[in-house]
């Protein structure tokens, strides 16, 4: 199994703004992503789990257990209510958005990588995000 806890650097992405565009996001808020070039922090405290997305704007930081429903606060104020499993090497959390709109990220890790799909479940949009791991 590969080892999840670590420091992952963005170094590019595929079709992040046609994806964020489906779902509604705003032009600039879309532009301002697809430029962004975040760190993800992964921590296991025992049980619980903390995932750190960090950006030169915000850091924005979620808790979980496995199997257990967290709420993630998103810009613009919407509330993604989320559970997140281990699938063998990898997260998979399941997003539900306040009209119903499910998305599926799944984190998959290798020695070296994380890479990072987003799949919306009623359009099958799909965007992929590839990090490198620094620590």
């Amino acid at each position: 199994m590969a080892k999840i806890v670590g420091k992952y650097q963005h170094e590019r992405s595929e079709n992040l703004d046609e994806y964020f565009r489906t779902l509604g996001v705003p032009f600039i808020a879309r532009k301002m992503m697809s430029v962004s070039n975040p760190r993800i922090e992964i921590i296991q405290d025992e049980d619980e789990w903390t995932l750190k997305n960090i950006t030169m704007i915000r850091t924005q930081e979620v808790k979980f257990k496995f199997g257990e429903e967290y709420e993630e606060f998103m810009p613009f104020g919407v509330v993604l209510k989320n559970t997140t499993n281990l699938e063998g090497d990898c997260l998979v959390t399941i997003s539900t958005g306040p009209d119903g709109t499910k998305v599926n990220r799944k984190y998959q890790f290798s020695d070296d990588r994380m890479i990072l799909t987003m799949t919306q479940e009623k359009n099958g949009v799909t965007c992929t995000r590839f990090f490198k791991r620094i620590e």
